[in-house]
């Protein structure tokens, strides 16, 4: 079991994805969010952001951002990572698996516990993606940690 580090970047949308992790089309792999940080890059204002973590059936068409093994001595990834969407991943209706309100002054920390892990499965092309369907225009940014079984 291999643990991965990944960021994603891009101008907060209400329309757009942040990012997203996918299972490989030719050899899928389950995945395991365990530790994200949220943040802005850019000018500290006061507004506030809702970052959601959606299941999806279908990656949509991004940026590709390579997520890098956490031990050099792990394999590279079986998943995808994306961001900067153009077409939004086809997200499964009432699969939000994550919601958290912060303000764009503040950054914030989640981290699972063994059992709260939010899982994505080892279908091609089904994965997790980030949104912020509450956002002023700013760069968001999200790090994530994720384990591959």
């Amino acid at each position: 079991m291999a643990n991965y580090a990944v960021n994603l970047h891009r101008t907060a949308s209400t329309t757009a994805s942040v990012g997203s992790v996918a299972a490989n089309a030719t050899r899928p792999r389950r995945g395991e969010f365990y530790d994200i940080l949220f943040g802005t890059d850019g000018t500290v204002g006061e507004n506030p952001f809702l970052y959601v973590i959606q299941r999806f059936t279908a990656a949509g068409t991004s940026t590709a951002v390579t997520p890098q093994p956490c031990d050099p001595a792990d394999a590279a990834t079986e998943s995808t990572a994306g961001q900067n969407h153009t077409v939004e991943p086809t997200y499964t209706a009432g699969q939000i698996l994550f919601e958290w309100a912060i303000n764009q002054r503040a950054s914030a920390r989640w981290f699972a516990t063994e059992h709260g892990r939010l899982i994505y499965p080892a279908t091609a092309s089904n994965g997790l993606g980030i949104a912020t369907p509450t956002a002023p225009a700013v760069l968001v940014t999200t790090h994530l940690w994720y384990t591959e079984r």
